[in-house]
């Protein structure tokens, strides 16, 4: 499998797997948040991470099709009252003392859960697409203004790309 390399984040590692209630997502995310990034997060700005994920087979009458399109946002905020990071995915969250422990669990995937059984038919070969990126339009305004300007912010994934056989 071919990896993906971005500034900041790179995929080096990613499978779909076959359960009984469909298809389970492992990935790896290897995210290098820059000095700037880190200081943002602890003067109270939060950051929205997106992940995206297709399941896509090709035809050669028309366009792909495209079974399976997901995507799951990832927050992280600082609270200094109580030094504590957050990391929240939907009304999910965990509580974290260091930025590191942060960025380990945002990096691993296990088991997340990305298409039920009947979305993937038996037959024929699925192209598996799947990044991660840093979603600057829900940074505050000023901030929006600074990634538009600045490599600092700017922090994705290529997309990944595999082959999956049902």
């Amino acid at each position: 499998m071919p990896f993906a390399s971005a500034q900041g984040i790179t995929i080096p590692n990613a499978a779909l797997e076959q359960t009984e209630d469909g298809w389970k997502l492992n990935a790896d995310f290897d995210i290098q948040f820059s000095p700037k990034l880190e200081e943002a997060v602890t003067r109270g700005v939060p950051l929205y991470f997106v992940m995206e994920f297709e399941l896509s087979r090709p035809r050669w009458y028309w366009f792909d099709e495209k079974p399976v399109k997901q995507s799951q946002t990832y927050k992280i905020t600082y609270t200094p009252l109580l030094r504590q990071y957050r990391l929240s995915v939907g009304n999910l969250y965990q509580n974290f003392t260091r930025f590191d422990e942060v960025k380990r669990v945002l990096s691993r995937v296990r088991g997340l859960h990305v298409a039920d059984k009947g979305a993937v038919k038996g037959e024929g070969v699925y192209q598996a697409n799947l990044r991660m990126r840093l979603d600057t339009g829900q940074l505050p305004k000023p901030f929006q203004l600074n990634a538009i300007a600045s490599s600092d912010w700017s922090l994705n994934s290529e997309w990944q790309r595999w082959t999956v056989t049902p």
